[in-house]
């Protein structure tokens, strides 16, 4: 694969540049100046395109009309964002993180992969097949500034459009391997909790009340234990990986491989050798963090008080409401007579799934086998991505990818993109954009 073309590697640095960190108010000027940035760019290849106002940062909203008959050609909406994380320590930086520097085939910058780098790839597209006036689709372009800080107003935008798309390309994230692409089509919800135990009104001496009063650890363990492991009853309409996702599957790294990469322990017996239907398609409970008594000096009390945080993703398929009752009846069940539970649920979120059988999805893999020589594979992702359930919503087929590498650095220092896969990218979007004149007919 050739090198990119240095007029694309000046046009994106200059939004590389751009140090829009959604997360300090200092940049919120930068952040602004990168989607005004995005605007230009989509406005010089033909389309409209302004920043619309948010209760936080702006999105940028767009379109580029199809070269012909755009009334009757398909939609395809475009999202990705312009926000990116903070350097963090520059010490740790091999090249400056907001001077783009291009170094052992990749090129070096805050927001090179995510996401900069990745939607530059769609936009250089679509704007050169306008350029050339064969763009057979119209190009919606829905893309926010902050992402990174959990914002929800692109959820909330796609909620409220009345228009809506064909099908929707999301280029945010890496490929499985370095010589292989993927498609994400599917996220797990999330459902988060506190959860806080009383048993009496003060902590109690444990050689005079153990064994005969209740201790409000020992409560809390009770109604964890109910629900991780995951019970049948939370497992409830998860949805099961296609044929063509089981084969996709199994070209991916072994699960004890993986654990192992990251010096992680397998959970039981059957954990490795699951590894990834476990991930990606079934819900999981993770209690992430316990507080009460007094773990680091000796104090024989029998506490009155503990805490925890525990989330639960949830699988395709499942609803993230029902789901989210049933763990609370079921947790509050096991409470010990005479404990006293509290919850407090500080998240909700659905899971989002696309069947690989969608045309827009079966357009999108033939497009990127004859540009990228392969069949993507086809995957879910264990995290949860809002916007993607928002689209399944509005019964948008989306296809979630990209073409950073693993070890990219997203979110570290020396945030990293491979050179050779700019043009592949921008090949791979071309010829998606081109497939998908043929939803036109479907």
């Amino acid at each position: 694969m050739p090198l990119p073309d240095p007029a694309w590697m000046d046009e994106l640095g200059e939004w590389l540049r751009i140090p829009s960190v959604s997360a300090d108010a200092a940049h919120a000027a930068d952040v602004r100046a990168a989607g005004e940035w995005l605007c230009r760019f989509v406005r010089d290849a033909g389309g409209t395109c302004e920043l619309v106002e948010t209760d936080r940062q702006p999105l940028a909203i767009g379109e580029i009309p199809a070269s012909s008959d755009a009334a009757a050609a398909p939609t395809v909406l475009v999202y990705g964002h312009f926000d990116v994380q903070p350097a963090g320590d520059l010490s740790l930086w091999d090249s400056p993180p907001y001077e783009p520097t291009e170094r052992d085939g990749h090129l070096f910058a805050r927001g090179a992969a995510d996401d900069k780098g990745n939607l530059y790839l769609l936009l250089k597209a679509a704007r050169l097949l306008a350029d050339e006036g064969r763009l057979p689709v119209n190009v919606r372009i829905a893309c926010d500034g902050e992402e990174e800080i959990g914002g929800d107003s692109i959820v909330k935008w796609i909620a409220a459009d009345e228009r809506g798309a064909d099908a929707c390309l999301i280029f945010d994230g890496d490929m499985p391997s370095p010589d292989r692409v993927g498609f994400h089509l599917a996220t797990r919800g999330l459902a988060y909790w506190h959860v806080s135990v009383r048993t009496g009104e003060r902590d109690l001496h444990s050689g005079i009340f153990g064994g005969g009063a209740l201790n409000a650890l020992d409560a809390l363990l009770a109604c964890l234990a109910a629900v991780s492991p995951v019970p049948s009853e939370l497992r409830a309409g998860a949805a099961p990986p296609t044929e063509l996702e089981r084969t996709s599957w199994a070209q991916l790294d072994p699960g004890a491989e993986v654990l192992a990469r990251d010096a992680a322990r397998p959970a039981d017996a059957e954990a490795a050798r699951d590894f990834w239907l476990r991930t990606l398609a079934q819900p999981s409970v993770t209690i992430n963090g316990i507080r009460g008594g007094e773990p680091d000096l000796v104090k024989t009390v029998l506490p009155v008080e503990a805490h925890a945080n525990v989330s639960m993703r949830l699988a395709p398929g499942q609803d993230a409401a029902a789901m989210a009752d049933a763990f609370e009846r079921i947790l509050r069940a096991a409470a010990p007579v005479g404990a006293d539970v509290e919850l407090t649920r500080l998240a909700l979120g659905e899971p989002g799934l696309f069947s690989p059988d969608a045309p827009a999805i079966r357009l999108t893999r033939e497009a990127f086998a004859r540009a990228c020589g392969h069949e993507p594979l086809l995957l879910r992702t264990g995290g949860s991505l809002p916007i993607v359930p928002a689209l399944a919503a509005k019964g948008i087929d989306t296809v979630v990818t990209g073409f950073a590498t693993p070890g990219h650095n997203m979110h570290s220092p020396n945030e990293r993109f491979p050179l050779e896969h700019l043009p592949l990218g921008v090949a791979a979007a071309r010829e998606t954009f081109l497939g998908l004149a043929a939803l036109r007919g479907a």
